[in-house]
């Protein structure tokens, strides 16, 4: 990847490492699917403002439609679902780690249906050295649970491997020329589609009596953290491929605790700048340039 993709890659762990805290205000006013529902309709509202703006053309494919709709399932409908019901039962610092395997799976799956990402030793290496990290990072002691509420935790797996197919998926975008917005606004369409009935089928309607905080942060978890994130996501997705992109899992913890770090005074000890320091050695082993320099010398 160049400087500009691990720029973006950057920003887009920050945009979703900065979820969290808009999720911790949203769940005390809304039900969790509902909070999902409503984040990728807002999505959609936003990127098809774009779209109308800049005057970019809407897809009228029916098979693009079916793309965009098998992009949402993977991306955004069972992942999540999976996540939400695995946490249910499961401490979210063991979620985090077990979320973290998402590069394992992306280099598996891109590996063997994609001819430009074969999975190499070293590849594999990083995403170890970067999942060990994760750990360290948000404590050992988080997988004292591993091996209980099995189900729970193979939930959180399955949503990684579907994370994985989404970005091997998700390819044929960028091939194609799908412009980032337009990919992105069909994706959150698709998603849109499946969760609102099915938020109102198990949640209903939101009462009256929901602060006007909490539907400040669904606003900006929507528009901010989900619709301008994708913009970022389609471009990296087709610029740097899908084992890149996932390694945004790596980064996202680390920028929830630098922002708790910046903005909540929370602690920063050693075990985080340990974590931090692994995370950086295992992106720099998958990305390769450093070592390729190192060998040229």
């Amino acid at each position: 990847m160049g400087a500009s993709d691990w720029a973006r890659l950057l920003l887009l762990s920050l945009l979703w490492g900065g979820s969290f805290f808009l999720i911790a205000v949203a769940v005390t006013g809304l039900p969790v699917l509902t909070i999902v529902a409503l984040r990728v309709s807002i999505a959609a509202v936003l990127l098809w403002l774009i779209v109308a703006v800049t005057g970019r053309a809407v897809p009228r494919d029916r098979a693009l439609w079916l793309s965009f709709l098998i992009m949402g399932i993977l991306n955004n409908a069972v992942p999540f679902g999976l996540i939400v019901w695995g946490q249910t039962a499961i401490p979210s610092g063991l979620a985090s780690i077990l979320n973290a395997t998402t590069p394992l799976w992306t280099v598996i799956v891109s590996g063997l249906l994609l001819s430009d990402e074969r999975a190499t030793l070293r590849k594999l290496v990083g995403v170890v050295l970067g999942l060990g990290g994760v750990a360290v990072m948000i404590g050992l002691d988080s997988l004292a649970g591993l091996g209980h509420a099995v189900w729970p935790q193979l939930a959180i797996l399955g949503a990684t491997i579907s994370y994985a197919f989404a970005g091997t998926f998700g390819r044929r975008f960028g091939a194609m020329g799908i412009d980032p917005v337009v990919a992105g606004a069909g994706m959150v369409t698709a998603s849109s589609a499946i969760l609102l009935p099915l938020a109102l089928l198990v949640d209903g309607l939101p009462g009256a009596g929901v602060p006007g905080r909490v539907w400040l942060a669904v606003a900006v978890l929507g528009a901010v953290s989900t619709g301008l994130s994708y913009l970022l996501y389609f471009r990296v997705l087709a610029r740097a491929g899908a084992t890149n992109l996932s390694l945004v899992t790596f980064l996202v913890p680390v920028s929830a605790i630098l922002l708790g770090w910046l903005f909540l005074n929370e602690t920063l000890g050693a075990a985080h700048l340990l974590g931090m320091a692994l995370i950086a050695g295992g992106l720099a082993l998958i990305d390769g340039r450093l070592l390729g320099r190192r060998a040229r010398a």
